[in-house]
């Protein structure tokens, strides 16, 4: 069993930074794409950024570019979220998740979940 566990959310104020991160357990995880998504209340969850294998290549929500940036550190097993200019309406939970297959946009892509950490933004 896979276990991500997310980490580095808390309360910010509007144009502040974060980092999140999420640890995965097991070997493998360099053999895996690795994605973040949010979940506001209320609403759905949605794709905020995706990274390969080796941090090669790399895919970001397109109301996000230039503002959050994915990397990973496969010797740590290890993936993170830099946020930066950050703004109330980037308030959710954040999860990050192993790739499975699909779409790297939408959740059903993904098979493992972290059960996510928050992110407040304050006016």
């Amino acid at each position: 069993q896979v276990q991500l566990v997310e980490s580095g959310g808390g309360l910010v104020q509007a144009g502040g930074s974060l980092r999140l991160s999420c640890v995965a357990s097991g070997r493998a995880f360099s053999s895996y794409t690795m994605g973040w998504f949010r979940q506001a209340p209320g609403k759905e969850r949605e794709f905020v950024a995706a990274i390969s294998q080796s941090g090669g290549k790399f895919n970001y929500a397109d109301s996000l570019k230039g503002r959050f940036t994915i990397s990973r550190d496969n010797a740590k097993n290890t993936v993170y979220l830099q946020m930066n200019s950050l703004k109330p309406e980037d308030t959710a939970n954040y999860y990050c998740a192993r790739f499975s297959g699909g779409s790297y946009y939408t959740p059903s892509g993904y098979n493992y979940w972290g059960q996510g950490t928050q992110v407040t933004v304050s006016a």
